[in-house]
């Protein structure tokens, strides 16, 4: 690469650039719900790269200065190997009983010829294949036959639902109350390792169904020694700077200075270029002692990427075209749509790893073990086409003589999902496949042909997003809006749906899973709006289609569509009625006032009437129901819901208006003032605004006032706004502004939401800035957290959700109020 392309896509500009040292995850790749990776470590080089879940996903990073070799990606991940093998790896029965059993039941000598035998997992969920569990209690004894013993590093692998208690060969090896909800590894040490014996063991163990599900399945893993000749030395890295685009590393290993970029070019003018599933991983490397020094690079992506669980079996196969080299793998299974749920990974379509034809690069594939040695050791394998569990796909770049001018390589990783949504039981490709003629090699040799003016258009739009974020409210408030910008986007997926219409679908990451869940869109909705509105109509289609087609038949805004990515009618098993149809409505007269016309309103006229006359009629003192604030339990006579309706009805009237209905307009238009004049009077606490109508001595955060800010509705005064601000600055906390007078914990995009209620903009900065302290300093170590605790700057729950698309509401503020 020439030598300004390098200065392009890593020189540090002014302010347009966030030099972070800390974040509470790194985003390396950032596409969508499925294809996520991230950095949990302030030193790439301390953990495994892992998928917003938590689940490891390892890219691994070296390069090869004169024979040394320096890791700048990753670290090793334990890499397991079965020695008693769980349900998910290989079928197996255990004798069981429901009943408790006499005592010394944990003995291997015990008779349990009396008990049951059953296949394992043992559950309650009727739809997997193992012994149905509904009982409070189960005993298990797992008998297995060992040839040997000599094993390095052993592991008990549990997953249970309630509490668990283990032995192996009588002895206690593991005790724990809760559950857990995905199989964990348990160290297990050399003196329980002791225990094992060739011939038969035994593994008894006994589980509390307290509340909830059930479940358990039990095995026992080994850690082999790392193989020989794998040493490498840690490059020592110097920077991390995040922007909106890009996260960048700087290394010195040894007499060579290198740069890691990560581009996931997300440039919302561009949904081409948003919907395209690849992510650009650069390196850039230069001498820093004058001589010239003989460097290589390695790239290794895991085919962990491509599954659900590592004990998914896999196939890869390396191939060319006349463009590219590519490395492709995927599950054996191919599993397509088949799964729905929070916690899951991708286990269908195929991973790819696509570097330049001219580069000459070295790509062949590996077992997990093999993979650093086959770089440190220059044992390239020739393989082609190969299938086992947890392969990397392997990359090497040999740059030659390296001196003082530096040289880069890109290497590419895509994701091909074949069908990405289901959508009221259609399957769904993904966007860029509405060309038919499209496949993943023209995406990725598109996106090699791109690259460098992609990398030119990504550092302008970096500059400009963090000027105009600081221009808006300030530093602090601008480091924050880039912590949010791949995150928002990357929590949904974009397609069409059967009707032609643009869906931009959310997945309500670590809360429950659903799929276009509403009060996910209302907050996200801020920086669609000031990037393209478009995606914003694309996350409100699928629910106007739901109620306009007659599918959901209720005079209010639906909840969600279904569980990700299933979005076949809501599964969320209580409605929000007023929340939802006021966060429609709200949402729909932002788009109007962003665009000049209500033309999209128009389309959906008289869906939003209907939810607006169910506005008038309960939302202004709300009934015992749940709001976007959910995790908070239900509330009555809500103020701040009320306050939502209040600004849905004078959003409706505003539509009204732009659509040249006078008599509407004003009609809706006096009902919502009316409404704002009592409002004040009926939780008026003298200083501030009650939680509630009817319970004084209370407080929360009236978030959803801004949009009669934003929207310039003009239904509350002035001393409303004011009153409320001056109160709140004297209720925070080191971390932030709790959400409400009943815990101290806080949803950070509220926050921002209120802090723009504020017309004094030390006021705004003064509520703000905790929340850069708690994005900076949180020990919680997962993609951004919207909610946590503001005494210590913990997550509370939730991570990697579109909601932090809300930071926006400033910047939204400012453009819409020039």
């Amino acid at each position: 690469m020439k030598k300004h392309l390098f200065l392009l896509s890593c020189l540090l500009v002014g302010k347009a650039l966030l030099a972070q040292q800390k974040a509470p995850a790194y985003p390396l790749i950032t596409h969508d719900p499925y294809f996520c990776i991230w950095s949990t470590t302030d030193q790439l080089t301390a953990s495994p790269t892992k998928h917003w879940t938590g689940a490891e996903q390892s890219l691994t990073g070296m390069i090869k200065v004169d024979d040394k070799t320096y890791r700048v990606l990753g670290s090793e991940g334990k890499s397991f190997e079965s020695v008693v093998p769980t349900s998910d790896e290989k079928s197996y029965v255990a004798k069981y009983t429901e009943t408790e059993p006499a005592e010394g039941w944990e003995q291997e000598g015990f008779n349990d010829a009396t008990w049951k035998t059953g296949t394992a997992p043992f559950a309650d969920n009727k739809s997997i294949k193992g012994t149905p569990w509904f009982s409070k209690n189960i005993w298990v004894r797992r008998t297995f036959t060992l040839s040997q013993t000599n094993f390095n590093k052993l592991y008990l692998k549990i997953k249970h639902d309630d509490n668990a208690e283990v032995y192996l060969n009588g002895e206690k090896v593991y005790s724990y109350v809760g559950w857990l909800g995905k199989f964990d590894y348990i160290p297990l040490e050399d003196a329980i390792k002791s225990k094992l014996k060739k011939g038969k063991n035994v593994l008894a163990i006994h589980v509390a169904n307290t509340a909830g599900g059930a479940w358990l399945d039990a095995g026992i893993a080994n850690v082999p020694p790392p193989p020989k000749n794998s040493e490498t030395i840690l490059g020592q890295q110097k920077s991390v700077t995040i922007n909106a685009t890009q996260t960048i590393y700087t290394f010195t290993c040894g007499p060579v200075d290198a740069t890691l970029t990560f581009t996931s070019p997300l440039l919302m003018d561009d949904l081409d270029l948003v919907a395209r599933p690849v992510s650009y991983i650069n390196y850039s490397v230069k001498s820093n002692d004058g001589n010239p020094h003989d460097v290589q690079l390695y790239f290794g992506a895991s085919t962990n990427i491509a599954v659900d669980i590592p004990s998914q079996v896999v196939t890869a196969q390396k191939y060319t075209t006349p463009q590219l080299s590519i490395l492709k793998a995927g599950t054996v299974e191919q599993p397509v749509l088949q799964k729905k749920g929070d916690d899951l990974r991708i286990d269908w379509g195929y991973m790819y790893v696509a570097a330049p034809a001219a580069a000459k690069a070295k790509q062949y594939i590996t077992a997990e073990s093999l993979a650093l040695t086959s770089f440190t050791g220059n044992s390239f394998s020739p393989a082609v086409t190969t299938s086992g569990k947890s392969l990397v796909l392997n990359t090497v770049f040999d740059l030659g003589k390296v001196n003082g001018t530096a040289k880069e390589q890109f290497v590419m990783l895509g994701y091909d999902d074949l069908y990405s949504i289901q959508y009221f039981k259609q399957n769904l490709k993904p966007w860029w496949k509405n060309d038919p003629a499209q496949t993943i090699e023209k995406q990725l040799t598109t996106a090699a042909a791109d690259y460098a003016s992609v990398t030119e258009k990504c550092n302008a739009f970096n500059q400009s997003l963090y000027a105009d974020a600081e221009a808006a409210g300030g530093k602090a408030y601008a480091d924050l809006c880039v912590l949010a910008y791949r995150q928002a986007i990357a929590a949904h997926k974009l397609v069409k749906s059967p009707q032609g219409e643009l869906l931009f679908l959310s997945k309500e990451n670590f809360s429950n899973g659903s799929i276009n869940t509403v009060d996910i869109t209302y907050p996200s909705a801020p920086m669609f709006l000031v990037y393209n509105p478009d995606l914003l109509k694309g996350m409100l289609n699928g629910i106007f289609y739901y109620s306009e087609s007659g599918k959901w038949a209720k005079p209010f805004a639906a909840h969600d569509l279904g569980t990700y990515p299933l979005a076949n009618g809501q599964t969320y098993g209580e409605d929000m009625p007023v929340e939802e149809s006021g966060n429609m409505i709200a949402a729909v007269a932002a788009i109007a006032k962003i665009e000049g016309n209500a033309e999209y309103a128009k389309k959906h006229w008289k869906t939003l009437s209907t939810w607006v006359n169910f506005l008038v009629s309960d939302g202004f003192d709300p009934a015992n129901q749940l709001c976007t604030d959910d995790f908070a339990g239900h509330l009555a006579r809500n103020a701040n819901l009320s306050m939502k309706a209040i600004v849905g009805i004078g959003g409706y009237a505003m539509l009204a208006d732009m659509l040249g209905d006078k008599a509407t307009a004003t009609k809706y238009n006096t009902i919502a003032k009316d409404m704002a004049a009592k409002w004040q009077t009926m939780c008026d606490e003298g200083d501030h605004f009650a939680l509630t109508f009817d319970k004084g001595g209370t407080w929360s955060q009236k978030y959803n006032l801004v949009w009669d800010k934003v929207l310039g509705l003009n239904l509350f005064p002035k001393s409303v706004y004011d009153k409320e601000i001056k109160y709140y600055l004297t209720k925070q906390n080191e971390f932030g502004l709790p959400l409400d007078s009943r815990k101290t914990y806080t949803k950070s995009d509220w926050i921002i939401w209120t802090a723009t209620l504020a017309y004094d903009a030390n006021d705004f900065n003064a509520l703000v800035a905790p929340l850069l302290k708690y994005a900076t300093e949180t020990p919680t170590r997962v993609p951004l957290s919207d909610w946590h605790e503001t005494t210590n700057g913990k997550q509370v729950g939730f991570q990697a959700r579109s909601v932090v698309g809300g930071y926006y509401m400033k910047m939204l503020e400012k453009k819409l109020n020039k």
